[in-house]
């Protein structure tokens, strides 16, 4: 069973791409090399990382040795910024449906609108650092 919290592909690559940045320790990675990481299209990724730089949250660096590098500290990045970076301000929803006759009147509106103060909340609190210390916690590294 399928759980209640959606997540698109795009915003899912850009808070793993976000946190193997945070990650890493040297120089920048390339689309390539997070790509590789992740297994997924580095075309599409290629797209994520250019909203991510569009919000100033990564810099880039042309050339062989280039790539991306956090514009800020780990721990100056929230969920909230780099989910929203994608997929645009979260928006009040009270209806799975989204049907013009739920208005006002759905069943589920009270349910919708916890679960939707209660994600974004914890985007909002939860910084990039939090998950790279983790993340870096399972693979028995240090996080840079």
């Amino acid at each position: 069973m399928p759980g209640p919290l959606r997540i698109s592909e795009a915003a899912s690559l850009a808070l793993h791409a976000m946190v193997l940045l945070a990650c890493q320790a040297g120089g920048p990675l390339s689309t390539k090399r997070i790509s590789g990481q992740l297994r997924v299209s580095d075309h599409h990724l290629s797209k994520v990382m250019q909203r991510l730089g569009r919000a100033g949250l990564v810099d880039s660096t042309r050339g062989p040795k280039g790539g991306f590098r956090l514009a800020r500290r780990g721990s100056a990045i929230t969920l909230l910024e780099i989910y929203e970076a994608v997929e645009g301000r979260i928006r009040e929803r009270t209806c799975l449906l989204d049907r013009p006759a739920c208005r006002g009147g759905c069943a589920l509106s009270g349910l919708m609108n916890i679960l939707g103060n209660e994600v974004q909340a914890y985007l909002a609190r939860t910084k990039l650092e939090d998950l790279a210390v983790g993340m870096a916690r399972g693979l028995g590294v240090e996080s840079g």
